[in-house]
C-alpha cells in the first residue's frame, strides 16, 4: 500500500492512514442486515485447526522439560517478539533491549539489561501482560479504556487522541485510506461512532459467555469483530492483537506465552492488510479470513520450536562457558551478542564499543574467548577478521533432538 504525501486531517498507522472523510458508497460487512451473525466451513479450517492443537500440546510438552527459568527466558523472548512486532505492524520502533528490560522488570526475572526509560513501552508491555497473566479476568469496557490509556501514557499524547473513551459520536465515519491526497482508495470504513457503544457491548458479552466453538476460531472472529468496529481514536491494532492473545490464552488455560502471533502477522503484513480488506468487503461467512488466522497461528507455533532451540542450545553454551572463568567484560559482551538482534559478526571494535575498554583489551579478551572453545574465527581476515560463537554449532546439534530434561 502506498501513503500518501498529504497530511491534512490524518493520521499514519502503519503506511496507511485512518482517516476522517465523509461515508463511502459500499457496503462493509458490519452494514450486513446479519452483523454480527458470522458463520464459517468448519470443515474446511478442520485440519489446519487440529494440527494447532496438536502443536500447542506438543510446545507445552517441551517447555515443560525445561529448568524453570528457562521456561521464564522463553516466555521473555515471547512476550519481547510480541511488543515489539505489534507496534511495528503499526509502523512504530522500538528498541527491543528497553522492550526485554521492562518485561523483565515486570516478570521479576533478573536481567542485566538497563531500565527502559520510556513511557510507551512500558505501556505496550503493560498491555501485553495484562492481556495473558490475567486471560481469566472479564474483559470489560473499563479494561479496554485502561489498555488504550496505557498506549498514550499522559504527556505523551497526541492532542487528536482521545484516550479512555470510545470513539466521540458525532464524528464522521473513521476509514483506512491509502494514496495520494484526491486519488486515496478506501480500503475499510469502521461503524459509525454513534454505534461503537451498543456493538461493544454485544462483542464483550460474546466474549464472557462463550458458545460452543473452537476457543482457537473464537480468538480469530474477536480479531474481525474488533477490529470492524475500530472502536477508539487510536490503538485499534495494537489493542485487537492483545484480545486475541487472552483468547489464544483462554484457550490453552494458561498464561504461559510461548508463541507470537504478532510477530507471524508482521512477517505477512501485506497479506493481513489484503485479508482483512478483502473479509470487510465480504459477507459474514468468514472462512477465509479464519483460515489466514489459524495460518499465522500456526506459523507462530512452528517459529516457536525454533525459539526454544536456541534457548536450549544457549544454555549448553553457558554451561560450557561458566568453566572457563570469564570476566566481566566478556560475560557482558557474549550476553549481548547471543541476543536475537544483534547485527552481523563480532570484530574488535564491536567488542571494544560494547566492553567499552580499548582494542587491545578486547583483542585479548577474543583471543582468550577463541583459545577457550567459544568463539570461532571466520576465514576472512586482516582487517575484515570476524568471528562466531559455537553456539550455532551447538544449535544444529541439538535442533531436533527437544531441551533436555536436565535443563
Amino acid at each position: 500500500m502506498v501513503c500518501g504525501k498529504y497530511r491534512f486531517n490524518r493520521r499514519k498507522i502503519c503506511g496507511i492512514y485512518e482517516l476522517n472523510n465523509r461515508k463511502a458508497d459500499m457496503t462493509w460487512i458490519h452494514q450486513q442486515p446479519d452483523w454480527p451473525n458470522f458463520y464459517w466451513d468448519h470443515d474446511a479450517l478442520a485440519v489446519l485447526l487440529g494440527d494447532i492443537r496438536y502443536r500447542q500440546g506438543l510446545l507445552s510438552g517441551r517447555t515443560e522439560k525445561m529448568r524453570h527459568d528457562l521456561q521464564d527466558e522463553a516466555v521473555l523472548e515471547t512476550v519481547t517478539d510480541d511488543a515489539v512486532s505489534t507496534s511495528h505492524i503499526e509502523g512504530e520502533l522500538l528498541s527491543r533491549e528497553d522492550v526485554r528490560s521492562s518485561i523483565a522488570r515486570r516478570l521479576g526475572i533478573t536481567q542485566s539489561f538497563a531500565k527502559s526509560r520510556s513511557r510507551d513501552i512500558d505501556g505496550i508491555v503493560q498491555v501485553q501482560l495484562d492481556a495473558t497473566k490475567n486471560f481469566a479476568s472479564p474483559v470489560t469496557q473499563e479494561r479496554l479504556f485502561g489498555w488504550q490509556g496505557a498506549l498514550f501514557p499522559a504527556g505523551r499524547r497526541l492532542s487528536m487522541v482521545n484516550t479512555g473513551d470510545w470513539r466521540l459520536p458525532g464524528s464522521e465515519p473513521m476509514q483506512v485510506v491509502s494514496g495520494s491526497y484526491g486519488r486515496e482508495k478506501v480500503h475499510f470504513e469502521a461503524i459509525q461512532a454513534s454505534l461503537v457503544p451498543r456493538n461493544m457491548a454485544r462483542l464483550l458479552d460474546w466474549i464472557e459467555h462463550p458458545l460452543k466453538q473452537d476457543p482457537v476460531i473464537r480468538s480469530g472472529v474477536a480479531h474481525l469483530w474488533f477490529l470492524s468496529i475500530h472502536p477508539f481514536d487510536d490503538g485499534n491494532g495494537r489493542l485487537t492483537r492483545a484480545l486475541s492473545d487472552l483468547m489464544l490464552c483462554r484457550a490453552e488455560s494458561t498464561s504461559r506465552r510461548l508463541y507470537s502471533v504478532s510477530t507471524e502477522i508482521d512477517n505477512r503484513r501485506k497479506h493481513y492488510y489484503e485479508a482483512l480488506e478483502q473479509q470487510q468487503r465480504s459477507s459474514l461467512d468468514v472462512t477465509s479470513w479464519l483460515k489466514f488466522y489459524l495460518e499465522c497461528v500456526h506459523g507462530a507455533l512452528l517459529n516457536a520450536d525454533k525459539t526454544l532451540g536456541h534457548i536450549f542450545s544457549r544454555a549448553l553454551f553457558w554451561d560450557k562457558a561458566t568453566v572457563h572463568g570469564l570476566n566481566d567484560r566478556q560475560k557482558s559482551v557474549l550476553s549481548r551478542f547471543l541476543e536475537p538482534d544483534f547485527q552481523g559478526y563480532l570484530n574488535t571494535s564491536k567488542y571494544a564499543v560494547l566492553a567499552k575498554c580499548s582494542p587491545d583489551t578486547a583483542l585479548r579478551d577474543i583471543k582468550d574467548l577463541v583459545s577457550d572453545g567459544l568463539l570461532i574465527q571466520n576465514e576472512a581476515g586482516g582487517r575484515s577478521t570476524s568471528y562466531r560463537t559455537t553456539l550455532e554449532t551447538t544449535l544444529a546439534k541439538h535442533q531436533d533432538t527437544g531441551p533436555n530434561p536436565k535443563l
